[in-house]
């Protein structure tokens, strides 16, 4: 079973990892765009890397964030990141397969193009599954905090309150 300290450190290498592959995929993005332009031909579909990088760049830097924080916002927005970087990747590979059925000299950059959106949706997904585990984690570290908070001022609460003698009051009051 791994630990909390192993699932952070694999989030936050993870994230460092979508950081660099953001980067990668705008870069090779912005390259398709003028390698496209330069014979003056007219394709849309090379700025699909630079948006599903800017998915990955941002999701990168959220997990940054989840893995320094480890609080529950902080790993919803980490989660909806991943998730639309799964969402930028796959429309990436469905839009880039498109490409490489047309006869073009880009061939190695589509190939690219398609590598770095199937290592961008693999990672958001086992980023993602972290995320569950972390926040499984965190659920049951506060589950035993409240727990043992509950159990200690029980205890005290026992301890400190002393019982008084009954005392009766023997005058009686009649109507």
């Amino acid at each position: 079973m791994c630990t909390k300290r192993a699932v952070v450190w694999s989030l936050l290498v993870l994230s460092v990892f979508h950081m660099g592959l953001g980067v990668s995929c705008i870069s090779l993005g912005v390259l398709g765009i003028t390698q496209a332009l330069w014979p003056q031909k007219s394709q849309n579909s090379f700025s699909t890397p630079v948006w599903s990088g800017t998915c990955f760049l941002v999701c990168g830097i959220c997990g940054i964030l989840c893995a320094k924080k480890r609080t529950g916002p902080t790993m919803i927005l980490f989660s909806a990141c991943c998730i639309c970087g799964l969402i930028g990747g796959i429309l990436n590979i469905q839009f880039v397969r498109a490409m490489v059925k047309r006869a073009n000299s880009l061939y190695y950059l589509h190939l690219a193009f398609l590598c770095l959106a199937s290592l961008g949706v693999l990672s958001c997904t086992l980023s993602t599954w972290l995320t569950c585990r972390l926040a499984s984690s965190e659920q049951k570290r506060l589950f035993l905090e409240r727990d043992l908070s509950l159990h200690h001022s029980v205890a005290i609460v026992e301890k400190e309150v002393p019982v008084k003698p009954a005392t009766h009051n023997r005058s009686t009051s009649l109507p």
